[in-house]
């Protein structure tokens, strides 16, 4: 499709129609993103952060990292003033940390409504959902491979809830459409059935291009070269590997001005060292090369400092979550994202267990208030994930949603204005008196509490009276209410066309692959 056809397409059926579509929608509640009035938690002091630094810059020199079938990498690095060995890239002492220096501290995704635009970076905290799983579960299908229907239903869920800020990227893997060609579908999900900020392809280079591709139809391509709209999640194979794919994805991303998440994928013990130091080490040297390769790119690309990072079951095998070392992993992982002056991701709803059940919750709240007090920027996996991420749970994205609403309570912190400081109160009440109908109560209870959506708090009668359901249970009435309450965000008639002929353009110029 040509750009001319592109242009005709944005104007045909003309922006007044949506507009009015727009005036006349029934409007969505949906909080803006965190800005924390909370400190960061912080778990090295000067002397520890000053070693691992040191320890990262000699893996980076000494050992070296590799960049796996990828000549222009190489070139790129040659030219920057590394040692390349085959294809193995030894980085002096300091030139990472230089080139990582153009970085943007903060910076905007936009999103097609502006509304909905985020700041990511500084005191910035933005929930985005579950990313990846290729099964899904729900209480009356139970756990199955998901499908096209199952990935429309999720990015409805995160557009109807209040407490997230960004539609997410692979909320599920659609097993019923090609590998080659399901990235189109999911994107025009994202794009049509959300108006919050969305995450672009990264399985194969071509395919991020095409996410670069929609962006341009539907913000305009001279928006898009002047302004983030993506944000993609680029995996490092840890340790210390480079593939050329998602290096592929990363170059067209970092070129066309969108930004990448270079995220160690680390499980502790199989991945990196058993020691939280050692990861860190470890964690800190693959983000130090990715984001330093980003910025030959293109020197000023948006980046955000990635840490994935869960330790082992060293009897299964098996990854675990919301473990004490996984979160000190975290804690001084975000230390190290500041000093680099680098917005951070990390953290999310992370469980082991196969329900969500108490094990869910426990392993969940663990890794989400870590997460918080952190100083995490960019949350993935902020609901719906389960079994160490191979599902996508309708109940526990709703459960989890819902409790993100408390990481916005704590995020703001105590204020101590004068109505805070509440002294006309406790004047007014006395000794021996009770609040509850006093001027100040009156005055403020709407939004004094944070209140769940989701939660029982009924005396147990009226709780026994009404079914005895459970939080599972509530969810799953949730999930039926809230996908049936669901309501389309308008779009352009035009774009949408212009997005569909592409698709189709895409979808018939190759065949079907299901590998």
């Amino acid at each position: 499709m040509t750009d001319a056809a592109v242009s005709s397409r944005r104007s045909r059926g003309g922006g007044g129609a949506a507009r009015r579509a727009e005036r006349t929608a029934p409007r969505i509640e949906a909080a803006r993103f965190i800005t924390r009035n909370v400190p960061n938690f912080e778990v090295l002091n000067e002397e520890a952060l000053e070693i691992i630094e040191a320890n990262a810059e000699t893996v980076l020199e000494e050992i070296g990292v590799n960049f796996v079938d990828n000549p222009a990498a190489l070139a790129r690095w040659r030219e920057a003033g590394a040692t390349v060995d085959g294809e193995r890239v030894h980085i002096p002492r300091g030139l990472a940390r230089k080139l990582c220096a153009t970085a943007p501290a903060t910076f905007t995704q936009h999103a097609r409504n502006a509304e909905r635009n985020v700041e990511i970076g500084g005191k910035n905290l933005v929930l985005a959902p579950v990313y990846g799983p290729p099964f899904v579960r729900d209480i009356s299908g139970g756990r199955r491979y998901a499908k096209i229907e199952d990935f429309r239903n999720f990015v409805k869920l995160g557009y109807m809830s209040k407490w997230l800020h960004h539609s997410g990227g692979t909320v599920c893997e659609p097993t019923d459409i090609a590998v080659n060609k399901r990235h189109l579908d999911m994107l025009y999900a994202h794009m049509t059935l959300s108006d919050k900020p969305f995450m672009g392809s990264v399985t194969e280079p071509s395919r991020a291009a095409d996410s670069v591709k929609m962006a341009g139809i539907l913000f305009g391509e001279d928006f898009v070269q002047d302004n983030t709209v993506m944000t993609s999640l680029i995996n490092i194979n840890s340790p210390l590997t480079f593939d050329s794919v998602m290096m592929g994805a990363l170059e067209v991303y970092a070129a066309a001005n969108q930004a990448c998440i270079i995220s160690p994928f680390i499980v502790g013990g199989a991945m990196a060292p058993v020691t939280v130091a050692g990861t860190l080490t470890q964690v800190l040297a693959e983000v130090l090369a990715g984001v330093a390769y980003s910025q030959l790119v293109r020197p000023g690309a948006p980046v955000i400092f990635g840490a994935f990072v869960t330790s082992i079951d060293m009897n299964s095998g098996a990854p675990t979550f919301g473990t004490p070392e996984a979160s000190l992993i975290t804690y001084g992982a975000g230390q190290l994202a500041r000093r680099l002056g680098l917005p951070y991701r990390s953290a999310g709803s992370f469980c082991g267990s196969k329900l969500p059940d108490a094990q869910a919750a426990y392993e969940t709240a663990n890794s989400l208030n870590m997460g918080l007090l952190s100083g995490v920027n960019f949350m993935l996996h902020a609901c719906g994930w389960l079994e160490g991420g191979l599902v996508s749970s309708y109940e526990k994205f709703v459960m989890d949603a819902d409790q993100l609403g408390v990481l916005h309570g704590l995020a703001k912190g105590v204020s101590v204005d004068e109505n805070a400081q509440a002294m006309d109160a406790i004047r007014e009440v006395g000794p021996g008196g009770h609040y509850l109908g006093c001027a100040h109560t009156q005055a403020n209870f709407k939004d004094a509490f944070w209140r769940s959506n989701l939660l029982d708090y009924k005396p147990f009668e009226t709780w026994d009276e009404e079914g005895a359901r459970d939080t599972m249970t509530l969810a799953a009435e949730k999930v039926r209410r809230t996908l049936g309450e669901y309501v389309q965000p308008p779009i352009d008639p035009g774009i949408d066309e212009a997005l569909r002929d592409f698709i189709k353009m895409r979808k018939d110029s190759e065949p079907d692959s299901f590998l």
